[in-house]
C-alpha cells in the first residue's frame, strides 16, 4: 500500500511511518525539514514543502492510497491571540491544500485520515463521549469542528476518517515524556481538584488502531483514538507514582496553574471522558486497555 503522511517528523509521525515500513508499506513523506526524519529518510520518499502553503508537493498525492494529515502547531502554549490565529489557520490550511489535492476521480479508493482531538467534545464532566455526541463551545472544540468540517470536504472523493486522538502515552515524546521529570524527582501531584477525566492511549495502540482503520473499508467519519478505560488525573497521578516508585503527595493548585497557562488551563483542569465506540464496535482489540499495565510497557 502506499501511503502519503503529511506532519511526518513529529513523535506520532516518526512512529506510524517505521510501523508502516515494518508492514511492508511503501511510504512518502511531506517534510519542511527532512534532516528531522534521520535513518527514516533513506528508507522512504521524502517530498520537501510546507502544507500550509500550496505548490509542487500537492502533485505527488496522486496515486497514495491513503492520505494521513497531522499537521497542526502545538496547543501547549499561552494562548494568545495570535496564537490562537496559528492554531487554526495551521490546521485549516493545512487540511485546505491536502484535500484541494486529491483528485476529483481517482483512478483507485482513496483514504483520508485527517487529525482532529479528544478536545472536539469540550468539558463533558462525568459524561461519556462516543463519536456522536455534539461538540464543545470552547475555544478548542471550535478549532476541532473547523477541522474536520475542512476535512470532510473530501467526501466524494475520498473515504474521511476523522481521528479525535486522547493524550497519547509513548516512550521517547508526547505528553508524558513532559511530565517524567518532575515525576521522578518526586515533586508531581495531581492538577487542580483531580477529577477530571484524562482520555489517553498507548502508542502502539494508537498506530495499531490506524492500521486497523485503514484496512476496515467499512470505517469512516469520526473515531475516537483513546483506551476504553479513561482515568481521572488523580488515577493517572497515583498510578504514574506507583510505576515510577515515587511520591505523589503533592498538588498544583488549580488558580495556579490558571495563572500559568491562562484559557489553555481548561484543557487540562477540566477534561473530557471520550470512549472509543467506533473501534470497539468494529472489534479492535487494546493491547494496553488499562493504564498500569500501559505505563509499565513504556517504563520497563
Amino acid at each position: 500500500m502506499k501511503i502519503f503522511i503529511a506532519g511526518s517528523t513529529g513523535f506520532l509521525g516518526q512512529t506510524l511511518i517505521r510501523r508502516f515500513l515494518q508492514e511492508g508499506h511503501t511510504v512518502t513523506a511531506l517534510a519542511r525539514s527532512p534532516r528531522k526524519l534521520g535513518d527514516l529518510a533513506p528508507r522512504i520518499r521524502v517530498v520537501s514543502g510546507s502544507p500550509l502553503i500550496p505548490g509542487p508537493w500537492q502533485q505527488e498525492l496522486a496515486g497514495h492510497e491513503v492520505i494521513i494529515n497531522l499537521i497542526g502547531t502545538n496547543i501547549f502554549t499561552r494562548w494568545t491571540s495570535s496564537a490562537k490565529e496559528m492554531i487554526l489557520r495551521s490546521r485549516i490550511d493545512s487540511t485546505r491544500n491536502i484535500v484541494e489535492a486529491i483528485a476529483d476521480h481517482p483512478a483507485s479508493p482513496v483514504t483520508l485520515i485527517n487529525t482532529s482531538a479528544s478536545g472536539y467534545y469540550g468539558f463533558g464532566n462525568d459524561e461519556e463521549k462516543y463519536e456522536d455526541a455534539l461538540p464543545g463551545g470552547d475555544f478548542l472544540a471550535s478549532v476541532c469542528t473547523a477541522w474536520e468540517h475542512e476535512a470532510n470536504r473530501a467526501q466524494g472523493k475520498a473515504r474521511v476518517i476523522l481521528m479525535r486522538i486522547g493524550i497519547v502515552l509513548g516512550e521517547n515524546g508526547g505528553a508524558l515524556a513532559k511530565m517524567l521529570p518532575g515525576f521522578r524527582l518526586g515533586v508531581a501531584g495531581r492538577l487542580g481538584h483531580g477529577r477530571q477525566w484524562f482520555p489517553w492511549i498507548h502508542l502502539d495502540d494508537l498506530t495499531s488502531a490506524i492500521l486497523f482503520c485503514i484496512k476496515n473499508s467499512a470505517i469512516h467519519g469520526p473515531v475516537n483514538l483513546s483506551a476504553p478505560a479513561p482515568v481521572r488525573n488523580s488515577e493517572f497521578t497515583t498510578i504514574l507514582g506507583k510505576v515510577l516508585h515515587r511520591p505523589t503527595f503533592l498538588a498544583v493548585p488549580g488558580v495556579v496553574v490558571r495563572l500559568i497557562l491562562g484559557e489553555l488551563s481548561g484543557v487540562v483542569l477540566e477534561g473530557c471522558r471520550m470512549m472509543p465506540g467506533v473501534l470497539t464496535a468494529n472489534g479492535f482489540s487494546f493491547r494496553f486497555p488499562t493504564l498500569q499495565p500501559a505505563l509499565e510497557d513504556i517504563l520497563k
